[in-house]
């Protein structure tokens, strides 16, 4: 069903930018995180990291880290005894057993009663290693000839982390050829997408632009490190825990597997996080409640922030070979392309995906696409902001552009002349057309701002930067949404004041969002709405806060919730006030009948009438779900300004456009938020973050001295145009919006670059030296 807006009536507050109800405790530092809450007798967790790539363990010694003062204990993967210590997945075995896979692999456990404590105790554990052969290149680890990562499971699957909170992608059919292809045995994922006949379109093609596309591992760089607290009961057989985690149903779920309980001997109360990125999907809570529920005392696990760059889950590294085919009009015949996702230690980067999205963006009629997932001594990786899509679309974005110079075709043009819209045949056979998408819409909104209408006129130097080159570049990048079943409950307080109750995680001023659309339903104040997360054991059914579904999905429950209690309320004014239904209205916490001045009732009134001893009322208590059917894939249109001093290489950033279709800015003031945020971490892909390795396997770039995050004077003004074209499923029409802003932002960068110098850099990030050697042609 659509969900649309009367225009007619007065919306207290949807479509107007509106304060966030979080905003104020966490720019004054009241806001507590898992991380602060104190309790008696808590205990500190540190971990023990392997310094070695790739080893066995022939021993470890924990006598030392015992005797000293203030050390508690120390747990292996053989003494902590949680019930999947085999199993293949990361966070269910989080302690190595026999072999470490990277290096900064968790190999033991220290509690102190201290942190200073544990730290001393990580200090003395004594381990003994085997060296064993490392790889560290995706590319050699693809090769049949590579020796393996690891021992592998045959259990094991590639599931991208957060599960069903991003797109589902249909795999291509397999034939003879593939069935025969060499491969080495790190390779544990590979998907064939393909439509068309390659071969034709390639002879069809006038133009034809081939070339190899890289990006690094990249760190999601949230404030809060992985964390958790954890509490048993004085019995021990139940336990507490606050995790910062984008899932807390999820949370709870990973925990009672770990440590064979009943899920409702496990609970996970709500806690603010302190920014995810997709990076806390269920990494650190089993190995915390594993802790606590063997010493029966209260844990916390907090990581430093060496550990989370060393043991965390960034983004996987990829190898992408891309060769397009275009006809002399522009009109685009071909795509075929090699795509290599590095997964670190354990499946997880979803190759797929990476090719999914690589078709979905423009009209091909041939298309080949071959993805592989491949395992190499390096951390595992998980989701960050739009998973694979920064990767895929830096690749097709920068070869359409070199095929538009080519072509001598305007950059717009050749976008708009191809670009996918609705009706358009799908790869997925089941959703095989196309829904009305943003794509071209974004385009003309930025075809028509000064930065890109008066390009030539923005290729002026400035004085302070004589002898830099001024470039102009653009990008289009989207993300297909998902989808999750939700629930919601929306209660009336005695006091008049509106309770929604919730199992989302608010990571981005989501609960602001969901307090307007009741609020707008309800006809009251948002300021009057609080958003509950209970914990779960009382919260309604919700996935992880991820894939940009959280408005999409929960909001859709939120507003059912909202209009069951809205015909509640109504059907006690209409006893109370002795009128018909249909002629009351709510406005500013007062129901009346329209045109009879003074004949009203106020919601206080009705909770009071509904919430007392004998009442007559049953109480206000609305209960909304949803599971939307189908997704609302979400566009941007980017362009980057920027400036190149051709002597050193060195690339600032000056101004930046960036038109995105909403669907429906439920708070503008927040999507604009979240398009300043994905721009800003895009131009950290783009510039300046990647994990460094040695051919040994160990990263170089484990501390924030050593991996580069965009710096105040890295942001450019960033102008966010807000394009909205409603989502049939999405509550007044929303869709997702944090994902996308960052897809484009690598390649628009790139392309203007490009224009300014005449230097096509294919690595990313684009760090002076890389620039400077392809402008010397040393790439």
């Amino acid at each position: 069903m659509t969900q649309t807006v009367d225009s007619a009536r007065q919306q207290p507050g949807v479509g107007k930018a509106t304060r966030r109800q979080d905003g104020s405790d966490k720019i004054t530092g009241r806001t507590r995180y898992a991380g602060d809450l104190p309790f008696p007798g808590l205990l500190h967790a540190r971990l023990v990291l392997s310094p070695y790539a790739h080893a066995r363990i022939l021993n470890i010694d924990t006598a030392a880290a015992l005797a000293l003062p203030g050390v508690v204990a120390v747990f292996t993967s053989k003494n902590l005894g949680m019930a999947n210590a085999n199993s293949p997945s990361r966070s269910q075995a989080p302690l190595a057993q026999n072999e470490v896979y990277w290096c900064g692999h968790p190999v033991a456990v220290v509690i102190g009663e201290t942190e200073a404590a544990a730290e001393d105790g990580v200090a003395a554990v004594d381990v003994d290693y085997e060296p064993l052969p490392v790889v560290v290149d995706p590319l050699a680890a693809l090769l049949p000839s590579s020796p393996p990562a690891r021992s592998r499971s045959e259990e094991e699957v590639s599931t991208i982390a957060g599960g069903g909170a991003h797109a589902a992608v249909s795999e291509g059919d397999s034939d003879e050829e593939e069935d025969k292809e060499e491969l080495s045995q790190n390779v544990s994922d590979k998907v064939h997408i393909r439509s068309g006949d390659i071969e034709a379109g390639l002879r069809e093609a006038d133009v034809v632009i081939e070339r190899t596309y890289t990006t690094s591992f990249v760190h999601q760089s949230y404030l809060e490190p992985q964390s958790i607290t954890v509490v048993p009961s004085p019995s021990g057989h139940q336990l507490t825990a606050w995790p910062s985690t984008q899932a807390m149903l999820g949370a709870r779920s990973d925990i009672s597997r770990a440590l064979n309980l009943a899920e409702r001997q496990v609970r996970v109360e709500s806690v603010p996080i302190g920014g995810a990125f997709g990076g806390k999907f269920g990494l650190s809570e089993p190995l915390g409640a594993a802790v606590a529920y063997k010493l029966r005392k209260p844990v916390r696990l907090v990581y430093t922030r060496q550990e989370d760059l060393l043991a965390g889950n960034p983004a996987p590294q990829s190898v992408i070979t891309l060769k397009l085919g275009a006809k002399r009009d522009g009109t685009l015949v071909a795509m075929q392309g090699k795509m290599i996702f590095d997964s670190g230690a354990y499946p997880g980067a979803s190759a797929g995906l990476g090719g999914h999205i690589l078709t979905s963006t423009y009209r091909c009629p041939n298309i080949d696409l071959r993805c592989y997932e491949v395992l190499t001594n390096k951390v595992s990786v998980g989701a960050y902001r739009a998973p694979n899509a920064p990767q895929s679309t830096f690749a097709l974005e920068s070869a359409v552009g070199e095929l538009c110079q080519a072509l001598q075709m305007d950059s717009i043009e050749f976008r708009k002349k191809n670009a996918l819209k609705e009706g358009d045949a799908t790869l997925n056979p089941h959703s095989p057309q196309w829904p009305r998408i943003g794509i071209i819409d974004c385009l003309e909104e930025i075809e028509k701002h000064p930065l890109w209408a008066e390009r030539g006129a923005q290729k002026a130097v400035p004085a302070e930067l004589e002898g830099w080159k001024i470039g102009v570049g653009v990008a289009v990048g989207g993300w297909p949404g998902g989808t999750e079943p939700a629930a919601a409950a929306c209660r009336l307080e005695s006091d008049g004041s509106i309770t929604l109750v919730v199992g989302s995680v608010d990571l981005t001023g989501s609960d602001t969002s969901l307090a307007l659309i009741a609020s707008d339903v309800l006809g009251v104040s948002s300021d009057t709405v609080e958003v509950a997360h209970g914990n779960t054991d009382t919260m309604p059914y919700s996935g992880g806060t991820g894939g940009s579904k959280t408005i999409y999905t929960m909001g859709a429950a939120v507003l059912s919730a909202a209009r069951d209690a809205r015909e509640q309320i109504l059907k006690v004014a209409s006893d109370m006030l002795e009128a018909s239904v249909d002629d009351l209205e709510i406005e500013d916490g007062n129901v009346a009948v329209r045109g009879v001045p003074g004949k009203s009732v106020t919601l206080r009134q009705i909770a009071e009438a509904s919430m007392r001893f004998a009442g007559q009322f049953e109480p206000i208590y609305g209960r909304g779900r949803s599971a939307n059917s189908t997704t609302s894939p979400m566009y941007a249109a980017h362009i980057a300004k920027v400036a190149v001093d051709p002597a050193t290489g060195e690339v600032r950033v000056l101004d930046y456009v960036a038109a995105q279709d909403v669907g429906r800015a439920i708070n503008p003031a927040e999507v604009e938020g979240q398009i300043y945020g994905g721009v800003t971490q895009g131009i950290g892909w783009a510039l300046l973050e990647g994990f460094v390795y040695d051919e040994e396997g160990q990263m170089l770039t484990s501390t924030f001295m050593d991996y580069a995050v965009p710096h105040s004077e890295d942001v450019p003004n960033i102008t966010p145009i807000l394009v909205e074209i409603p989502a049939p499923l999405g509550p007044y029409g929303a869709k997702g919006v944090g994902e996308p802003p960052v897809v484009p932002v690598g390649a628009a960068i790139a392309n203007a670059i490009d224009d300014a110098v005449g230097a096509r850099v294919t690595q990313l990030p684009i760090r002076p030296e890389r620039l400077f050697n392809a402008l010397n042609g040393k790439q």
